[in-house]
């Protein structure tokens, strides 16, 4: 029988309330909550009522939470990039086993910290790069184990972010801002990193990188545009940021019965009047052009790794579709993999190609193509006893984070090459 853990939950936004608390739901036999943390005193009060969370067991702040004697056994860290280490630490040090929201920070240096404290302590934690959990590129990884394409030798992979979705979270949204947040690639695309260095099965050792802000700026903004979608704007009926579009109307919308992501990010109980009344002050109802915002809204980065080998990898806003799709090429053959249909075809050089529908090989594509409730599990088998660890443990995370932190660095200074060791023993990597 497995063991039940106790878990504490800072931060209950859209990941931590959205995603990780509801595998109680599913798993009620591993997991209870029996603490919760956030600002959002509304959105605590609500997950307080539906996990049945006493109200002392409530409070304002992770800071807060952790004041107290050690509640749980597993606290749940999804708060924002600039918070983690800071409650991280003492977090370790009260005895918390840790599942943290990535990125990890995007402050090099803190990332290091949190790298020492962890071996200090003895303490667990695991940081939530569910892509490796998923279906999806678990195949793909298993087909390049069993040799299906040789040794590889060079992976391209896109990010298509969609436009709506750059708009809700990269522009209006919590990730607008590198300086009060992370850089755009670091935040949003250290799956990617991760991913990448996972398949390719070898350390990176330089990163070169290109990539700007070119539409989301006032001057770029068309004529007749006003502050927000619901003040007067002259360009709603052709632009397709509209606040209205994405949030009510459209097909991600609450119009279309959407009720979740991204529309109760908005507002909790998202109704399609609740939401058209808290778009006339919420950020998320401000013009595209006028948000202030300074991450980029397309990226390109070049790997080499120890052997020669390479990989290429493109972030892009301006996208119809919300997917990842990826091609790895290798000594004998090619994989070419579509995540948001699912399909992966394997191309020898010698023989017939072989099509997998992911579909097939798995029931539960929930959150991030399945990987979410993928990754909690393993956590738990982890803390239980049935493994000696997770995929994402944090030393395995950093490689990933000091090739996201070479990306934009590399990007700052005109794509000049950076490389990954030197950038780790500038910020103190623990030998």
């Amino acid at each position: 029988m497995s063991r039940q853990f106790t878990v504490a939950i800072a931060g209950t936004g859209s990941r931590g309330g959205g995603t990780y608390a509801p595998y109680q739901k599913k798993f009620p036999d591993r997991m209870k909550i029996v603490a919760l943390a956030d600002p959002d005193t509304a959105r605590v009060s609500l997950l307080a009522k539906e996990y049945g969370v006493p109200a002392e067991r409530c409070f304002s702040s992770a800071e807060a939470l952790l004041e107290q004697p050690k509640l749980a056994d597993v606290l749940v860290l999804a708060t924002q990039d600039r918070q983690h280490v800071a409650q991280a630490v003492p977090a370790l040090r009260k005895g918390y086993d840790i599942l943290l929201e990535k990125p990890i920070s995007n402050d090099p240096y803190a990332i290091m910290e949190l790298l020492r404290t962890a071996q200090e302590t003895g303490r667990a934690v695991t940081v939530c790069h569910v892509l490796r959990y998923t279906p999806f590129y678990s195949h793909i990884k298993r087909l390049i184990t069993e040799g299906a394409i040789g040794e590889p030798v060079a992976i391209h992979a896109a990010e298509n972010v969609g436009y709506w979705h750059q708009a809700h979270s990269f522009v209006r949204g919590n990730w607008a801002n590198s300086q009060v947040q992370s850089p755009m690639i670091l935040q949003k695309s250290c799956h990617d990193m991760d991913m990448i260095l996972w398949l390719m099965g070898k350390n990176c050792t330089r990163v070169s990188s290109y990539g700007s802000l070119s539409v989301f700026r006032p001057d770029q903004a068309p004529e007749g545009a006003a502050e927000t979608c619901l003040g007067g704007c002259q360009c709603k009926e052709t632009c397709p940021y509209d606040a209205e579009k994405v949030y009510i109307t459209g097909p991600q919308g609450v119009a279309s019965g959407q009720t979740e992501w991204p529309v109760d990010v908005v507002i909790p109980e998202p109704t399609v009047e609740r939401v058209r009344e808290a778009l006339k002050t919420s950020p998320y109802g401000r013009c595209v052009y006028h948000c202030g915002n300074d991450v980029v809204d397309h990226q390109a980065v070049v790997m080499e790794f120890e052997d020669g080998s390479t990989a290429t990898f493109t972030m892009s806003a301006f996208t119809t579709r919300l997917a990842r799709e990826i091609k790895v090429m290798g000594t004998k053959g090619e994989i070419i993999g579509d995540m948001n249909t699912n399909l992966v075809t394997v191309y020898p050089f010698s023989g017939e190609a072989v099509t997998y529908n992911i579909t097939e090989l798995a029931e539960d594509f929930s959150g991030h193509g399945g990987g979410d409730h993928r990754m909690m599990s393993e956590f738990f088998d982890m803390m239980e006893g049935k493994s000696k660890g997770t995929l994402t443990s944090l030393d395995i995370s950093v490689q990933s984070h000091l090739m996201s932190l070479a990306a934009e660095e590399s990007r700052l200074n005109r794509g000049a090459g950076v490389a990954i060791r030197e950038l780790a023993e500038r910020y103190g990597s623990p030998k």
